[in-house]
């Protein structure tokens, strides 16, 4: 015997008013209030900039047109392959779904997206029946949602193991389920959590939001470094100029310094010296003299010359002093200081 979805003692409190649950009330002031379980904005909303208008109260709606199904679950081609599944099943790419992840499958709903054009910003409650979300119990009970007199039922073919959704008019449809030797359990969108539907194209036309958005500010960014680069160098043009004077007034203290001190060079005894050498070469020439060595000390000047014995008293400016001993070419060496 058929057990009523009525008398299940699984069967969950439906929702007497899912238009207006006390979770998905508007805020004052025009704010959405916080729904628990709903939907959060994410990154994507972030970079196109509409977290404030991101719809977090979403109304319970079930679709006129509505397909499922399941498909082995690969990571990474989730959506991928929800959306290409379903885009066949309603013969149309312009399709909204969700699903969940359970046991190595992908459990989806979906349904056109042009079934939603009179509730824009809701969810299908029976959504939260998939494998995995917050009102699946088992593969063994079917799930039912009843909405302005149209119903939806989610089951499992205990031959098969494939899901099944049947969607009708109440009054055909939940006799038709009361049939069946299952337990039921019925979805209440109030304590149920929230399943928001998803649409490829809407995504793709955010994140093209989102790029654009991306690169005005990266743009705007780069501008406002390019300024101060340009602003920073105007600045250091300015004190380089401030510093080449001052490099200049040092080059030209230097060149003073240095043409005084060439001045002072040429003042030195260097010359006198030189002079004085040159005066006793002449000297010494004339009387086959030989000057071997001029040396100066500690500002005192030393020399010896080699002169014949006869002019060992001196000659002319050269006066020294006789060495002892004779040179083997018979000439005396004499020594003098000035």
């Amino acid at each position: 015997m058929a057990l009523s979805f009525k008398d299940n003692p699984f069967a969950k409190k439906k929702a007497s008013a899912p238009e207006m649950a006390p979770e998905m009330t508007p805020a004052a002031e025009g704010k959405q209030a916080p729904v628990r379980g709903g939907p959060k904005p994410g990154v994507a909303e972030f970079i196109a900039g509409e977290t404030r208008d991101f719809k977090v109260a979403l109304k319970p709606y079930l679709p006129n047109d509505m397909v499922g199904g399941s498909l082995p679950h690969i990571p990474g081609t989730e959506d991928e392959a929800v959306w290409n599944a379903a885009s066949q099943a309603c013969s149309t790419e312009k399709v909204h779904y969700c699903y969940s992840i359970d046991q190595g499958r992908l459990w989806y709903l979906a349904c056109p997206s042009s079934a939603l054009a009179s509730n824009p910003d809701s969810w299908c409650p029976l959504a939260a029946a998939l494998p995995g979300n917050s009102e699946y119990w088992d593969r063994q009970t079917v799930y039912i949602y009843e909405q302005e007199g149209t119903a939806a039922a989610l089951r499992w073919d205990p031959e098969t193991g494939r899901m099944q959704v049947f969607l009708g008019a109440a009054r055909t449809l939940l006799p038709r389920i009361q049939s069946m030797d299952a337990n039921f359990v019925t979805v209440n969108p109030e304590v149920a959590q929230m399943v928001p539907w998803r649409n490829r194209a809407l995504r793709s036309e955010m994140l093209s939001r989102g790029a654009a958005r991306s690169l005005l500010y990266f743009g705007l960014l780069l501008n406002v470094i390019i300024v101060s680069v340009l602003a920073f160098s105007y600045i250091s043009i300015n004190f380089v100029k401030r510093d080449l004077d001052t490099v200049r007034r040092q080059t030209e203290d230097a060149s003073m310094k240095l043409m005084m001190s060439a001045a002072n060079a040429l003042q030195s005894d260097a010359i006198k010296h030189m002079v004085r050498i040159q005066d006793l070469l002449d000297t010494l020439g004339t009387v086959d003299g030989t000057l071997v060595r001029y040396e100066v000390k500690g500002g005192k000047v030393e020399w010896e010359a080699l002169v014949p014995p006869s002019f060992q008293g001196g000659v002319g400016s050269i006066k020294g002093q006789v060495q002892p001993g004779m040179e083997k070419d018979g000439r005396v060496r004499i020594k003098g200081t000035n």
